[in-house]
């Protein structure tokens, strides 16, 4: 049996949402489901969260996940990587002679994950040679017809060579959905990339990720488009009132 560990990381520090990892969801906070899905999914020996902040330990161990240690200054700034954050777990772990097989970083802002997302592509993972498998989600509109704006505002085609050509027949991309992400330790940090997955409703092999389910995962991501839009608007709405309201009385 492999040995796998589940890598939350939640530092205290976010800026565009701030305080982002532990605001309340559906009565729990955020970072709370993705501890959640990690510990039912059953593939882990460990699930622990990378973070430097107290309110966060405390919460991460409320629902079941381990703070072994506490993240550096290094990989706690607004510069660091989510693979900084990864190697630098792996390193404090084989300090206390722990080694891994696998490691899934799970983001802790991702509530609509489920165990049997993280199942199947763990399962993709171990049954192939790729290196690392994640969720995609496909364009919404074929980007070979993307626009680009100059410092003056005009703007044209990025590629305009695919101007005339129909929408149906250009190449379908995709992008990183933001949620995990699975690695076979060894080969991930010798540098091998090799990313790998397969659509799931065709059943078939694809060279760029996982994608789960064409009309599940457009479903899902027009539900946290509209999720984070919400918690924006609520933190929005907490910052202006009172300066609204302080100049009425005023």
């Amino acid at each position: 049996m492999a040995n796998n560990l589940a890598i939350i990381p939640a530092r205290g520090g976010s800026k565009r949402i701030p305080r982002k990892n532990v605001r309340p969801f559906m009565g729990k906070p955020i970072m709370a489901y993705s501890i959640e899905a990690a510990l039912k999914s059953g593939l882990f020996d460990e699930v622990m969260v990378s973070t430097d902040d107290e309110e966060i330990i405390g919460i991460a161990r409320q629902y079941g996940a381990r703070v072994p240690f506490v993240r550096t200054e290094a990989t706690a700034n607004d510069h660091a990587t989510l693979a900084d954050v990864i190697r630098e777990v792996m390193e404090r772990y084989e300090e206390e002679g722990k080694v891994f097989d696998n490691v899934c970083c799970i983001l802790a802002t991702a509530p609509l994950i489920s165990p049997e997302d993280i199942r199947s592509s763990y399962d993709r993972l171990v049954s192939s040679d790729f290196v690392t498998v994640y969720p995609v989600v496909a364009f919404s509109y074929p980007i070979l017809r993307a626009l680009q704006m100059d410092e003056t505002g005009f703007m044209d085609m990025r590629w305009p060579e695919y101007a005339k050509t129909r929408s149906q027949d250009l190449e379908k991309m995709y992008h990183d959905s933001g949620t995990f992400y699975w690695h076979k330790v060894a080969p991930w940090r010798a540098g091998i990339q090799r990313r790998g997955g397969r659509i799931e409703s065709a059943g078939y092999r694809h060279g760029n990720g996982l994608e789960i389910g064409r009309d599940e995962i457009s479903n899902v991501a027009w539900i946290k488009k509209c999720i984070y839009g919400l918690m924006l608007v609520k933190i929005l709405a907490m910052a202006i009132l009172p300066v609204v309201w302080h100049w009425l009385i005023c």
